[in-house]
């Protein structure tokens, strides 16, 4: 007889879980099990120091197959170690994972998502393995339509993924930053505080000096002439003797910062738990990459999106010159190596991000990220040393404008990268490149902050580009007179002059509740870990700190590997859908900071049609089994034999043919 497993009761004991969840590769096999007749599922997530939303989700999951009858085993690694599994080895059933993109983004980042012209490829790109032509269709229109073309293709697009769930949307969390305001102001919910616009957006806060007068907070580099940033309390234009020692951004043995670190009004101070970027700078490694907001610091893209529009970066300007072209120009901008930013390295770059080999190895490696936006772009050419021509698909004017918005490489690094490679943890069956393996360990890049120095597993610190073009005043005026000669036109004015800082330092912690108590002892100005809601409550406990908090549009997922069975059933995989109980996830889970959700579009609500959007109770495509406050398991059997599978004598699913 079977008897309903409870809501709560699914994610109960999940703070001890949490608290043992850590041991990497660790996994959990379920006693008395036959493996050789019932269905076993191995359900990948990271520890709870990791990730403290995506081990319950994991939890409850685990909970509810079990209840059915299905063997699972429960693999908690690191985040590294995941998304090498799902992304590069693509040797998996089951994961919880993140997606990775922050602010509300356009319909089109499902193509790179979804469409099987990319199955093949490790990477972002279609990690699931989906091959179904009514999504490719779809996905095509939608590049091309205009208008209420566009949205009735992105309306069928969303109903048709929701129907065939190649991933399960979870829910959207809410962002939430502990922050510090006593040193930077400006950390806003319109944007993401921890995103490369919302850390550009901040601002000094002003403290008073000897004279009684102001200073260290402002951001004055239009009244310099190098455009240095002039936050100190000497007046000019340098942090006391204007040299940075090794202990400014050392670590104590507790995580927290020097005392040296925390006194400079120069240096902004986040703590993580995320360790990666200590480790590798590589603006194209899928498994060491969660948002890219430090990478995005490092290496200017063409454009980035400001809220709901986009703003030329890099490109100071952009233009149709038919329906298949378009041609960029270029901002006066350099390396960091003091290399000027060329036509030949934007045309380099496309090329580069089809085939990271250049044709040095027998089958195309294309770069494990961007390549949705990337794969756009069929053709690039040099005009001149500022303008390159780039030949585009038939698209709209939303996606193009996409397709501009990867990392720009310089050819004189990257370009000697394209050798084939092989490293250890990965398990292709087809040729790497060094450019896809490497960690890029001095990166070059063009963007506001350059490298400075790392020690693996602690800190990382990076710099201010005194050259770059935000902190570049007019040609011949501190004040610019006219829009043609000021470096920065176009973009929004409060980004000129930034960073507001000189320093960008980042430590790492053992947990998000260590990352809180930092931030609230004054020895760290901002989280930039997944808070979860053990660590909240401790936001309050500081006068000086509070909860920042603003809606991220990096839905939580539960990802099935489509290329095998079971999980190649669509029916198979709709029922495993009807096993997430997503309001309870939210509330318990979450602690309520969060938004349950059908569909992968859900952070833009307009573009949700009503056959998908979330009426506020359950899923209203795959709603839960659901019975009164508990899972339904009878009703999740009867489900499974409707598809054509059988249980035996202990209520075990048997795999099929068995």
């Amino acid at each position: 007889m079977t008897r309903p497993i409870s809501r709560r009761a699914a994610l109960a004991g999940l703070g001890l879980a949490a608290t043992s969840a850590g041991c990497l590769g660790r996994t959990e096999n379920i006693a008395g099990r036959d493996p050789h007749s019932q269905l076993t599922l191995e359900i990948n997530a990271t520890p709870a120091d990791g990730d403290p939303h995506g081990i319950r989700i994991a939890r409850q999951l685990e909970e509810h197959l079990t209840a059915v009858g299905i063997d699972v085993r429960l693999n908690t690694v690191g985040q590294t170690d995941l998304l090498r599994k799902v992304l590069i080895n693509q040797n998996f059933d089951i994961y919880v994972g993140q997606f990775v993109e922050t602010q509300p983004f356009d319909p089109d980042a499902l193509y790179g998502l979804a469409h099987s012209k990319f199955v093949a490829e490790p990477g972002w790109q279609n990690p699931f393995g989906l091959t179904e032509m009514a999504v490719d269709d779809l996905l095509e229109r939608q590049r091309r339509a205009t208008g209420d073309d566009r949205s009735a293709a992105v309306d069928s697009l969303q109903e048709t993924v929701c129907e065939v769930q190649p991933f399960s949307v979870v829910a959207f969390p809410d962002a939430l930053t502990a922050v510090q305001e006593n040193r930077f102001d400006g950390w806003t919910t319109d944007r993401q505080p921890t995103s490369v616009t919302g850390l550009l957006g901040l601002e000094g806060v002003p403290t008073a000096v000897d004279d009684g007068s102001t200073d260290g907070g402002s951001n004055d580099t239009d009244a310099t002439s190098d455009g240095s940033n002039n936050t100190d309390a000497t007046g000019d234009g340098s942090f006391g003797d204007g040299s940075w020692a090794d202990s400014d951004v050392g670590v104590l043995p507790d995580g927290n910062v020097t005392a040296s670190d925390a006194e400079s009004e120069a240096v902004l101070r986040l703590v993580t738990t995320d360790d990666r970027i200590t480790q590798n700078w590589n603006p194209i490694a899928a498994e060491y990459r969660k948002h890219g907001t430090f990478t995005g610091l490092l290496y200017d893209p063409l454009v980035r999106t400001d809220g709901e529009g986009v703003v030329p970066w890099l490109a100071a300007d952009w233009e149709r010159v038919d329906a298949d072209t378009l041609d960029v120009s270029l901002r006066d901008a350099r390396w960091h190596d003091g290399e000027p930013v060329t036509a030949g390295d934007v045309a380099f770059t496309y090329r580069f991000l089809r085939d990271t080999s250049l044709g040095n190895v027998e089958t195309p490696v294309p770069a494990p990220r961007f390549r949705g936006r990337s794969s756009l772009v069929e053709d690039e050419r040099v005009v001149d040393d500022a303008t390159v021509r780039l030949s585009v698909a038939e698209a709209n004017d939303t996606v193009v404008a996409r397709a501009l918005r990867v990392p720009i490489l310089p050819e004189h690094v990257w370009s000697d990268r394209t050798d084939a490679a092989t490293i250890a943890g990965f398990e292709l069956d087809f040729e790497t490149t060094e450019a896809v393996v490497s960690n890029n360990s001095d990166p070059v890049g063009s963007g506001p902050l350059r490298f400075v120095e790392a020690t693996a597993g602690e800190s990382v610190v990076f710099e201010r580009n005194p050259d770059h073009f935000l902190v570049r005043p007019a040609d011949g005026d501190s004040t610019p007179s006219a829009e043609s000669t000021d470096p920065r036109a176009g973009i929004p004015e409060r980004y000129h002059g930034k960073p507001a800082f000189d320093r960008l330092r980042i430590g790492v912690l053992p947990s998000d509740i260590s990352a809180v108590e930092s931030v609230a002892g004054g020895a760290a100005d901002a989280t930039v870990s997944n808070l979860g809601p053990a660590a909240v409550p401790r936001i309050a406990r500081s006068d000086e700190t509070r909860l920042v908090s603003g809606r991220s549009a990096a839905f939580y997922h539960v990802g099935y590997n489509v290329r095998e069975s079971p999980l190649s059933n669509p029916r198979f995989r709709a029922v495993l859908a009807r096993l997430i109980d997503k309001s309870t996830i939210v509330q318990d889970a979450f602690d309520g900071y969060a938004r349950a959700a059908a569909s992968p579009l859900a952070a833009s609500p307009d573009a949700v049609p009503d056959s998908v959007a979330w009426d506020g109770a359950t899923d209203p495509v795959h709603p839960f089994f659901y019975d009164g406050g508990s899972l339904d398991v009878a009703a999740a059997r009867d489900a499974l034999r409707d598809i054509g599978y059988r249980f035996d004598d202990e209520g075990r699913l048997l795999s099929r043919g068995q």
